[in-house]
């Protein structure tokens, strides 16, 4: 199953502004994640069950730039699939190793193969976007963390239309965790254009 595990602001964003090595979440994206920083019990087993039913996981160029220096290692240990245009030989982690695929299809087709039969994680927002439009997730899984951040990265963008089965939902002290499974995506069809009247 390909998951896109996001943790969202409540006005909807994945990240806040000026994403950079030194601020990969941007400028007070952190807030984000005092869930996993500071986590209650229930967040603990929520964190201990991802880790453990995932089984590669897909993510975008820059995702892997900002975030290799802060993981340290793959984010989780599972093997990675980098879609990027970039060439780049196979990079050897402590857990698993990244390869550098050149586009979403294919990352995905490995990924899953990789995958052992586990979940496939998507990290991204406008790789998650692509696989969205792309029709290829099978299910989001939001943490809504109790902030607003103004501005930043959005995780939906875009004109397609989609449609969501609710699965379930879990409160915490620190954020909401909410499944949605992908049921429908539709892109609108351009607008009519009409004749200009000639005078």
């Amino acid at each position: 199953m390909l998951l896109a595990h996001v943790t969202i602001s409540l006005d909807g964003y994945m990240a806040g502004p000026g994403i950079s090595n030194e601020l990969p979440m941007g400028v007070n994206g952190s807030r984000l994640h005092e869930w996993i920083l500071d986590p209650t019990p229930a967040d603990r087993q929520f964190i201990a069950d991802s880790f453990a039913t995932v089984g590669a996981v897909v993510l975008g160029r820059r995702t892997f730039d900002v975030g290799l220096d802060q993981w340290n290692d793959t984010p989780y240990p599972a093997p990675s699939f980098v879609v990027t245009h970039r060439s780049h030989e196979p990079l050897h982690m402590t857990s698993a190793s990244f390869t550098f695929v050149p586009d979403l299809a294919q990352a995905v087709t490995q990924a899953r193969a990789a995958a052992g039969g586990k979940h496939v994680i998507l990290m991204g927002a406008d790789l998650t976007q692509q696989a969205l439009d792309a029709g290829l997730i099978d299910e989001f899984r939001l943490q809504l963390a109790p902030i607003m951040l103004g501005s930043g990265t959005r995780l939906f963008t875009g004109t397609a239309q989609h449609t969501f089965e609710p699965l379930g939902a879990q409160q915490t002290p620190r954020v909401t965790h909410l499944r949605f499974r992908t049921t429908a995506t539709t892109t609108p069809a351009p607008p009519h254009q009409h004749d200009t009247p000639r005078g």
